[in-house]
């Protein structure tokens, strides 16, 4: 296989070079210079992939020479531009090697140690506490419904339905559906945002809480299709969201805070441990 890339890879270098003046010296062939850097053929061997076309790597082979060209260009204008001051970057970089190497530890820290385990009693306990947090932002609903094409022979028959008990609903509407492959939704255990709904169902209005609050039952036409929707619950814009809803955004709060009190007591532990033995000392005091 390795062999087949460096054919690839060959190939591509030699008809990016055949369309340019070929330019060679003690170190290679060159394939781009800018100023006085240059980029040779031997810096590329590893950016072209294993099973790709001959132009798919001189396409890559191309851009990746381009884009070396911009690169040192922009930096060369930078340079030109910034005080000595503004390129010091030692102090930065420094910081953030330091971020990365407690980022890796406390990561690893958490995967190891944190308890993710959460019953249902600490997610209600949490949910009750803090309902004010967990207004609505859109309107949300329960519903049933069946798309009928106008063709179908048993439209009146599927209304009737709709007109049963839910319990009823449910078991007839989904032998029916059954029966002649119709698109329905029984499900009613999770809630829809409306607008999600209107999505599927053309459902036309201004007012969105003032159709909620009135409509049961509701038949919609168009070109093609009968809808039959009946809404067996919704809930309106800043009411609290239903705690089925929120569970999962609950059970993330929960363990960003573990998270949080993890990582400051094995910092509190470090600096304490490392205080008793001595192991640094600070000299400032304002």
């Amino acid at each position: 296989m390795s062999k087949i890339v460096n054919f690839i890879f060959l190939f591509a270098i030699v008809m990016i070079m055949a369309c340019q003046t070929q330019m060679k010296d003690d170190n290679g062939i060159v394939l781009a210079r800018v100023h006085d850097d240059y980029l040779y053929e031997s810096d590329l061997k590893n950016i072209v992939p294993s099973n790709i076309s001959h132009h798919d790597s001189i396409v890559i082979i191309r851009n990746y020479v381009n884009n070396w060209v911009k690169t040192k260009l922009m930096v060369e204008k930078a340079k030109f531009n910034l005080t000595d001051e503004q390129q010091n970057f030692e102090q930065r970089l420094e910081e953030y090697e330091n971020s990365l190497i407690i980022y890796e530890y406390e990561s690893k820290l958490i995967d190891q140690e944190l308890d993710t385990s959460i019953n249902q009693t600490e997610l209600k306990t949490f949910y009750l506490n803090h309902v004010s947090d967990f207004e609505l932002k859109e309107n949300i609903v329960k519903v049933y419904y069946c798309i009928l094409n106008k063709q179908f022979d048993s439209i009146q028959h599927i209304e009737e339905i709709f007109n049963l008990p839910d319990s009823l609903i449910i078991d007839s509407l989904d032998i029916m559906a059954n029966i002649y492959n119709l698109n329905y939704s029984i499900d009613t255990a999770n809630w829809i945002a409306f607008e999600d709904l209107k999505r599927i169902i053309p459902i036309e209005t201004y007012n969105q809480d003032l159709f909620l609050k009135n409509k049961r039952f509701i038949k919609i036409s168009d070109e093609n299709n009968i809808y039959m929707l009946k809404f067996v619950d919704f809930k309106i814009i800043d009411d609290i969201s239903p705690f089925s809803l929120v569970e999962k955004k609950i059970k993330d709060i929960i363990l960003a805070k573990r998270k949080i009190l993890l990582t400051n007591k094995v910092r509190k532990e470090i600096f304490d441990h490392a205080a008793s033995n001595k192991d640094f000392e600070i000299y400032y005091n304002e």
